[in-house]
């Protein structure tokens, strides 16, 4: 059965209310909508944990730097909440711009450190907006537990210290990457791919395999990256944003694998930016 889609935040609080006064436990899975089967992890991991299950779509306005790759973005509500049918979700809050962004708003979250290297650089106030919209949903559906995908994991670390130094009580639990049989992230943005980017894109998750099996072993980062991109280069990819090695806890940038660590690799191809990482722990 298809949960009830609230589009106003005073129509969601009636239900939340009324779940904890029950004592039930209330996860939540945000969202940007074009819903593939990473989502729907977060939303099995949610239902596993939880007695009451909200996921939210909203594509937030204020995290895209570039007004082109908004208008692009892929927006598909209904077949969404066909997809989230099986699940059994009790709630789909797709809340209208006012109810996130009323008139005169004028407050934003910012998360300094975490979100100076990387992404941050690459796509200014990009956290800003993800902070600053995480933040109101947290709150907005009142959840006791939150589910995040690893694919971004540098957002999943924001999120979490946002919510640990604004003392929202609620617990953010990352779960791990859901992969194509290509070894392909899965993202919404695999959508806007030709069949030939797919090709291209695919090629990724091989190169990034290969350099964390040999920084497990302990070499050294700056070579091996070198020769990373240019294997990322013949593979079709257009640019190579970055590849870093850095702190699996901190995001402290590390010229080994010296301890728990991610390896970051950020490339476009068929003119789409597409991210990934994965976890390196020396051997």
């Amino acid at each position: 059965m298809t949960a009830p889609i609230l589009r106003r935040q005073a129509d969601l609080r009636v239900l939340t209310s009324e779940w904890h006064q029950n004592g039930g436990v209330v996860g939540v899975v945000p969202t940007m909508g074009a819903l593939h089967q990473g989502h729907l992890s977060l939303v099995e991991a949610a239902k596993a944990d939880c007695e009451r299950v909200i996921v939210t779509i909203f594509v937030n306005p204020r995290q895209f730097n570039n007004p082109e790759d908004l208008a692009k973005y892929p927006r598909t509500e209904i077949e969404d909440a066909e997809k989230l049918a099986p699940y059994g979700v009790d709630a789909i809050y797709v809340p209208d711009p006012d109810q996130i962004y009323p008139e005169g708003f004028s407050t934003t979250v910012t998360v300094s450190g975490l979100t100076d290297v990387m992404e941050g650089p690459f796509r200014p106030g990009h956290f800003e907006g993800v902070a600053t919209v995480v933040a109101k949903l947290f709150l907005q559906t009142q959840a006791d537990r939150a589910y995040f995908g690893e694919k971004d994991y540098q957002q999943l670390l924001v999120v979490r210290r946002m919510a640990r130094d604004l003392d929202i009580p609620i617990k953010v639990i990352g779960c791990p990457t859901i992969r194509e049989p290509s070894g392909l992230a899965m993202s919404s943005r695999n959508l806007m791919l030709s069949p030939e980017g797919l090709s291209i894109a695919a090629k990724k998750s091989g190169i990034m395999q290969a350099l964390a099996a040999e920084l497990a072993n302990g070499q050294a980062f700056a070579p091996l990256a070198q020769k990373a991109k240019a294997k990322l280069i013949d593979a079709g990819f257009t640019e190579v944003e970055y590849i870093d090695l850095r702190c699996a806890d901190s995001l402290e940038e590390l010229p080994r694998a010296s301890r728990p660590a991610r390896l970051f690799i950020t490339a476009w191809a068929d003119g789409v930016r597409l991210i990934d990482n994965i976890p390196v722990t020396p051997a």
